[in-house]
């Protein structure tokens, strides 16, 4: 495979930023470059040096541009794709009224393969060129979803939905069918090309103990699966979980007492939780997931990051599409901005490109081969600009430094502001 060269200014963080002035936590170069050779990053840095090692490599030119890792998005439903902006209710009627009659459209194989590519090219027109991602219960919305990454060679973890109850039949499986498929889905992706399997029990409403018991199963014989499922969004989730489950001490506790904490866990939400609840995710190390933009969106309540973070718990942040507004991680970052803003915590801006590129990689335990433009990582890179709206580049013309112009990113910035992706070394945008 050719070689191929990209030039424009490169932004790396090596570590989380502990402030808006803790430029030793990332690298940033004028006059960069990025060396792709077979899908990874072969060389990155000073463009003098990095052109020096293949001096035949066509370049592609990407001056004025800031050139970063992907971005990854760690909690988003690839079948709701239909249903997002739906006018209404809150998180249980929003889900009756809305979600759950589209995902019953997945069990058409031909429908879940078109509704992937479109996906997965929103993905990507955003920046996105990571994603975790609930399917449908049905085993072909899982195959089409995998599928259609595999064809972009684009990092997936993704599950098939397991929910027995308290849902419309179109999209109820059982307990042995959701193991059984989500067995055979494991065996057939997990750990091929760029594709992980989640093992997925929508949340506790919708999953029985004995579904429970499945999940619990799979993660006991496939401990290298991540786990994603949703904990405490909503007041009114919590209290008729509790009804459900009135055995267990509290919400976290049913997924706990089934062996499905740690560190590949991901639990979407995680807003109104109990000192307990708090305790056993830090012991566990697993990750709640922070959806500004749904939380907003379903008036769920407010994320505390800050509370969560001095426990040593390590917070995803994600679109939750399409429950959230918006695709974009930049747009992810100006709400979770005005949520930390609320409680009087601080989203700036180095941690803020931090956390949707190494440190959202950092929670799924692929640093090595995402999230930054270390020689070795898989070649997916964001191309950004700064003045891509009339807004954005008159508010640009008084930004002096690399901190306002991430800022008029984070807060301005939408798929406009995404000049191109390249995923495994691939451009994604078409021109125009």
């Amino acid at each position: 495979m050719t070689d191929t060269m990209l030039r424009g200014r490169l932004l790396s963080f090596h570590r989380e930023p502990a402030g808006p002035e803790d430029r030793d936590a990332f690298d940033y170069v004028e006059d960069g470059a990025i060396l792709i050779r077979q899908g990874h990053i072969a060389a990155s840095g000073a463009y003098a040096d990095v052109v020096a090692k293949a001096p035949d490599a066509p370049v592609i030119d990407h001056r004025p541009h800031i050139l970063m890792a992907g971005f990854i998005d760690a909690h988003l439903h690839f079948p709701q794709v239909q249903v997002v902006a739906s006018w209404g209710s809150q998180l249980l009627d929003w889900l009756n009224g809305y979600t759950f009659p589209a995902e019953g459209e997945y069990a058409d194989a031909q429908h879940a393969r078109h509704m992937a590519r479109q996906f997965c090219t929103l993905l990507a027109d955003h920046g996105t060129t990571t994603a975790v991602a609930f399917c449908s219960s049905h085993k072909g919305s899982a195959e089409a979803l995998f599928a259609e990454a595999s064809d972009r060679d684009m990092r997936i973890i993704a599950g098939k939905t397991m929910m027995d109850r308290n849902a419309p039949d179109a999209i109820l499986d059982t307990p042995q069918s959701g193991y059984d498929d989500s067995k055979a889905l494991i065996a057939d992706r997990h750990g091929r090309g760029r594709a992980s399997y989640a093992i997925t029990p929508r949340f506790a409403i919708t999953s029985s103990p004995a579904q429970m018991e499945m999940a619990s199963a799979l993660a006991a014989e496939h401990p290298d699966c991540y786990i994603q499922t949703h904990l405490s969004e909503n007041h009114a989730e919590i209290a008729y979980t509790a009804e459900l489950y009135p055995g267990a001490r509290d919400y976290l506790d049913i997924y706990e007492s089934h062996g499905l904490l740690g560190p590949r866990t991901l639990l979407g939400h995680a807003i109104h939780l109990k000192p307990r609840e708090i305790a056993a995710l830090a012991d566990t190390g697993s990750h709640p997931v922070f959806c500004p933009t749904s939380n907003l969106f379903l008036g769920s309540g407010l994320f505390d990051d800050a509370g969560l973070r001095a426990r040593g718990i390590s917070n995803g942040i994600a679109t939750d599409i399409g429950g959230g507004t918006s695709y974009s991680m930049l747009q992810t970052l100006n709400e979770g901005y005005k949520i930390l803003q609320l409680q009087d915590q601080q989203l700036h801006m180095l941690r803020a490109f931090y956390w949707i590129t190494r440190g959202n990689a950092e929670v799924l335990g692929l640093a090595d081969r995402i999230g930054t433009l270390e020689p070795g990582t898989e070649a997916d890179i964001v191309v950004l600009d700064a003045r891509a709206t009339k807004a954005a580049a008159l508010r640009m013309d008084r930004a002096d430094t690399l901190e306002e112009e991430l800022f008029v990113l984070q807060m301005m910035g939408d798929d406009r502001a995404v000049a191109q992706t390249y995923i495994a070394g691939v451009a994604q945008k078409s021109p125009g």
